[in-house]
């Protein structure tokens, strides 16, 4: 893989200032977190480097920070925390879609119901996309309902004109330990055909330009972004200026070395340092 093998980050100390760091498949597997990385968080920030945790979640930042605190991730474990729902929320204000200028039928695909991504908005849920003038595709159920279903379900959007937001680009997710399509995956077969998609979330810019404001005066090349995704943690720290390390947990648990080179070829990146599982 030509990516140097380290025990944890602290191997890194003396070429980081801070780190970016993954949520779902490289510190907790949504429910629980992973053994040991509460106290290497927090012994990250005793070794005087700042953590942000940079999450693909499709709700707010109400709603994320609270799952963390549910968990045990409390505030004293980073210096902040952001996610894409957060950032699509206020780059929906800031450059409002037509369709949300006025009274907006949205059709919501999430792991729950809740529209927070839009609060500030004029909006009514609708069930179908006959009915919508917007997809807003904030997590994925196909370990639910398939991919397929859920495709047939929005793909008529496409002929009709229907753009889609996309607060969640990851296009693989973990449920119950099996791998299964992402709502990136839908959001990409979407743009495939032609239909007009906006993207927010890793490997995007605009998650990455607020954490930078939180980060003054720190050089890129002394940020790392650190997670389990190449396409989205890798690529996008890469993308970026920042050196990387890729977590072998999550999304990429159990694939060996020649697979992991096969998705560093696909993804054309490749990390700073690999580590096992997340660790000081």
């Amino acid at each position: 893989m030509r990516a140097s093998e380290i025990p944890g980050l602290s191997a890194l100390a003396e070429d980081a200032d801070a780190f970016l760091i993954d949520q779902f498949g490289t510190i907790h597997d949504g429910e629980r977190p992973y053994p040991g990385a509460i106290e290497s968080l927090r012994a990250i920030r005793a070794a005087g480097k700042r953590i942000i945790l940079l999450s693909n979640s499709g709700r707010r930042a109400p709603n994320n920070n609270a799952r963390l605190d549910a968990m045990g991730f409390t505030p004293d474990c980073y210096d902040a925390s952001l996610c894409s729902g957060e950032i699509g929320w206020a780059a929906l204000h800031e450059d409002p879609l037509p369709c949300l200028q006025s009274r907006c039928r949205v059709l919501l695909l999430a792991r729950d119901p809740a529209l927070d991504i839009l609060d500030g908005f004029d909006i009514e849920a609708v069930d179908s996309i006959e009915q919508a003038d917007l997809i807003m595709l904030a997590g994925s159920q196909t370990d639910r309902y398939g991919y397929d279903a859920l495709w047939a379900n929005i793909r008529p959007g496409i002929a009709r004109g229907v753009p889609l937001v996309c607060t969640n680009p990851d296009r693989l997710m973990l449920a119950g330990g099996t791998l299964h399509p992402g709502a990136g995956t839908l959001a990409e077969a979407y743009r495939n055909e032609g239909g007009f998609v906006r993207w927010y979330g890793k490997p995007h810019p605009k998650l990455y330009q607020a954490a930078f404001a939180l980060l003054p005066g720190v050089p890129r090349a002394r940020i790392f972004g650190v997670g389990d995704s190449i396409e989205h943690d890798i690529a996008g720290a890469a993308a970026r200026g920042c050196a990387s390390v890729l977590v072998r947990t999550g999304i990429i648990t159990g694939l060996d070395d020649a697979a992991l080179e096969g998705e560093m070829i696909r993804f054309a990146s490749r990390p700073t340092a690999v580590m096992a599982k997340f660790e000081w």
